[in-house]
């Protein structure tokens, strides 16, 4: 038996147990299992991999994956550079658990993202600046996309929501949404930006996969923006935490 996990806290809904059970009944695989893990205290994940030997990896969400990396014992290039863990690996050896760390998030987002770019695009508005939008910086600096990060409140190397001009919008022509809002149940939430400016020449991707439309979208659309929501990336960061688990 492997067991695998999600820790994070809450834990009310979860794609990743979801995708998992599905996976290892499609596959045949009847000796695997995928479990919720909701701790509120990150320093719970050394008792909870103890008590466990058929602990075998996690997946690592909100609010932990900034908070779990002194717990591990080494870190992959990408989430080191990154500042954030959403994938652990588990060995078992002599007794002791060797845990390290990646970001799966940054594959996803880079995958899912790629197909949709226009040689035109070559400059991204990030709204948001939270744990979410670090991965998103690291694959913009790996496509040569520079990015400019849009928040609520005042913060170093950012600019304020009310700061978005007419220019800035034509100029940045990916648009980034890395905040939860329009995320069920609250799907009338969007982002505070100035939809009105889009274009067609834009593209508009949304980290929140439910609803699949998400207002923020669907006021892109509107104005004949091309449109991505984060189903695709969750279903690649899965699977590339699946490579890792079994490599």
């Amino acid at each position: 038996m492997r067991t695998f996990g999600l820790i994070g806290y809450p834990l009310s809904h979860s794609f990743s147990k979801k995708f998992f059970t599905e996976k290892f009944e499609k596959e045949g695989i009847a000796e695997h299992k995928y479990e919720l893990f909701p701790i509120e205290n990150i320093a719970a994940v050394i008792s909870l991999i103890a008590a466990d030997n058929s602990l075998s990896g996690l997946n690592v969400t909100i609010p932990h994956k900034v908070g779990v990396m002194p717990y591990l014992n080494e870190l992959d290039a990408a989430a080191e550079k990154i500042g954030a863990v959403n994938c652990i690996s588990i060995k078992h050896k002599d007794g002791q658990s060797i845990l390290k760390g990646y970001n799966t998030d940054a594959f996803g987002f880079q995958e899912s993202l790629k197909p949709f770019l226009k040689a035109h695009h070559t400059h991204a508005l990030i709204l948001g600046d939270g744990g979410a939008a670090k991965a998103v910086k690291y694959v913009l600096d790996q496509l040569n996309i520079s990015y400019l990060s849009v928040v609520r409140t005042a913060a170093p190397d950012a600019i304020l929501y009310a700061d978005l001009t007419q220019e800035l919008i034509d100029k940045h022509q990916v648009i980034i949404n890395t905040t939860p809002l329009g995320t069920f149940p609250n799907v009338e939430a969007a982002p505070d930006i100035p939809y009105h400016w889009l274009k067609p020449q834009h593209l508009a991707y949304d980290l929140v996969y439910n609803p699949e439309e998400t207002e923020f979208l669907k006021r892109a659309r509107a104005q004949g923006a091309a449109v991505k929501n984060g189903y695709e990336m969750l279903e690649l960061q899965a699977e590339r935490s699946w490579v890792i688990w079994n490599a």
